[in-house]
């Protein structure tokens, strides 16, 4: 069996499986660098080489995610290898190697941190492209890829083409974030690129501004702020601000573009301000019925619910 063979043909499996470009380069850098750490030949490997496999990666300081994926790669390698080449062998990578992976809530920041942020912002093109995470929800790749046809500013919506998982969707903007695009398109001068957001110094100035361009602008914020922030920090901020005011669920999901709702769960766990005012509106009423009983032989006569008090929420 040549290794060189079946990586190609894997190759071409996977994108005759629409798999995007990125994907297809991320899958095969995968499995070149299993290939080359292996010391036996493929058919030969067993969940012992994988055992092996995770404790190289855990010394490259690779984290527990990372590994997950790495491992899911592999696996759909040893299965195109068993029946798409037909090749006799055992999946070495089974359900059991998968590693347990921390599962954070997303981070939003404060109305006050908000402001903070783009108090600094003095660019325009800043300025739109990071309100439009904000206000819309986009991914970092999504405002890089982004075109002057998939926005309708009459309609105050936009088109994701191709987002993440390749599919498409649509979303819709606030005015601010309207106001903003308007002030920094009415400036952009190179009227023949398409991609909306442009390099505006040096050298590569004039063409479609990368995702690793933005990061860079983001980090540099976020260090002139004192922040800490990402990009996907402004996203997390959108639903959760959209969940505060009483947004359904199901519609904070089509925006994000999440495949599961159980994703876009996760936010009513970090600020839910509708879970707060339920609670407080019915404990009001339970207190407002317990006021009409006799005085509490601990509080004393002198105690009434209606009295203010002060809490402090650790």
């Amino acid at each position: 069996m040549s290794i060189t063979n079946v990586i190609i043909n894997f190759r071409r499996h996977i994108k005759r499986r629409n798999y995007s470009p990125h994907t297809v380069k991320y899958y095969l850098s995968v499995i070149k660098q299993f290939v080359l750490w292996l010391n036996v030949p493929l058919e030969h490997a067993d969940a012992d080489k994988i055992e092996d496999y995770i404790d190289h990666l855990h010394q490259k300081r690779m984290q527990p995610a990372s590994i997950n994926l790495y491992l899911a790669i592999i696996r759909v390698f040893y299965n195109y290898l068993k029946y798409e080449e037909k090749i006799n062998l055992l999946n070495p990578v089974t359900d059991n190697c998968r590693l347990r992976v921390p599962k954070p809530l997303p981070r939003a920041l404060r109305e006050d941190q908000v402001d903070q942020f783009f108090d600094i912002i003095k660019t325009r093109r800043d300025w739109a492209m990071f309100r439009l995470m904000l206000r819309c929800g986009l991914r970092v790749e999504e405002v890089a890829h982004l075109s002057l046809g998939d926005i309708d500013i009459k309609q105050r919506r936009i088109m994701v083409i191709d987002g993440k998982g390749g599919k498409d969707r649509i979303v819709y903007i606030s005015d601010d974030a309207a106001d903003a695009l308007i002030a920094y398109l009415k400036l952009r001068t190179h009227r023949r690129v398409k991609k909306v957001f442009l390099v505006e110094k040096g050298d590569y100035k004039g063409q479609p501004i990368s995702v690793r361009g933005i990061q860079k602008r983001m980090e540099y914020y976020a260090k002139k702020s004192g922040l800490k922030i990402s990009c996907h920090h402004l996203r997390h901020t959108m639903a959760t601000q959209l969940l505060n005011a009483d947004a359904q669920v199901e519609s904070i999901q089509d925006l994000l573009g999440h495949n599961w709702i159980t994703t876009t769960e996760r936010y009513c766990k970090v600020s839910n301000m509708k879970v707060k005012r339920d609670y407080f509106n019915a404990m009001g009423k339970i207190l407002k019925r317990y006021a009409q009983r006799p005085s509490s032989p601990v509080l004393g006569s002198g105690w009434r619910t209606e009295n203010k008090i002060e809490l402090t929420i650790l």
